[in-house]
Order: C-alpha cells, then sequence, then structure tokens
C-alpha cells in the first residue's frame, strides 16, 4: 500500500523571452519570495552577461551544458532495514537530476558574497558549463558518495 498519494506533473511552462522551459525552471529556482519579475531581470542578464563576452557560441547552449554538466546521475538514499538505516545508492531520475542541478548552481551563487547576483550566476554557469565550479565539484561528490556505499545497492527496492 502507498503511502503517499500519486504525484501528477504539471504542465510545462516555458519563459517570455527564449521559450525555453529550462529558462523557466531556472527562473523559478532563483525567485525568492514570490518576486518572478526580479528573478527573470537576474536570470536574463546573466544570460546576456554570458553572451556579452564575444564568444559565437549560442548562451542557451552555454546554458544547457552547464546544467548537464552539473546533474547527478546517481544520490545516495537512507533506507530503514531491519532497525539500521543505510546509504542505498540509487539511479536519479532526468526531473529530480534537472532541479537537483540548478539548486546547486543557484545555491553556489548566492553563496559568492561581494558580487551582484546576476554577475554571480554568470560565472557559477560558465564555470560549470566548462566542467568546473561549485555545483560540479557537488555533483562529483554525490558520486563518490554513491560508489563508496554500492555494497549496500541489494538494499534498494
Amino acid at each position: 500500500m502507498a503511502r503517499r498519494k500519486r504525484i501528477y506533473k504539471k504542465e510545462e511552462k516555458r519563459d517570455s523571452r527564449y521559450d525555453s522551459q529550462l529558462v523557466a525552471h531556472f527562473i523559478a529556482k532563483v525567485m525568492y519570495d514570490g518576486k518572478k519579475s526580479l528573478a527573470e531581470r537576474i536570470v536574463y542578464r546573466a544570460i546576456d552577461k554570458l553572451n556579452e563576452k564575444g564568444e559565437a557560441v549560442d548562451p542557451l547552449e552555454l546554458l544547457n551544458r552547464a546544467v548537464e554538466n552539473a546533474k547527478p546521475r546517481v544520490e545516495v538514499k537512507a533506507r530503514r532495514v531491519g532497525g539500521a538505516t543505510y546509504p542505498v545508492p540509487l539511479e536519479v531520475s532526468p526531473a529530480r537530476s534537472e532541479a537537483l542541478a540548478l539548486r546547486w548552481i543557484v545555491g553556489f551563487a548566492r553563496g559568492r558574497k561581494g558580487m551582484s547576483m546576476y554577475s554571480a550566476l554568470a560565472n557559477e554557469l560558465k564555470d560549470a558549463a566548462s566542467n568546473q565550479g561549485n555545483a560540479v565539484r557537488k555533483r562529483d561528490d554525490v558520486h563518490k558518495q554513491a560508489q563508496a556505499n554500492r555494497a549496500f545497492a541489494h538494499f534498494r527496492f
């Protein structure tokens, strides 16, 4: 018997400028206290800052590459088996891996002090796109933790 209700997928929202679902999710992650127009301004300025460096790369392509590089493929979840809790490595669904990647990118951008949010976000995206930076390091840590606990993989159900 399931303990929770069934989860229904919501309709996919797209942003107004790029007509992209990923950018809409990114805006939602940056949004704080329901201030969506401010979050849109921050994300669009960060994307524009990525574009102004004179590179021929499409800024949405850079955003996609940054999120792809920060996505985890496996994670560790705690499972109770016979009174003991084991860290069990599980594969991550695509929706959750995208949400985790966006959460890590925005969180580490917020942690960068001494600069505006849009420039911190642009720097974090640039780092993640080049396969370095805090979000990619966090993904590697999650993968290492799952690798270290693969002895408990038989507890997955």
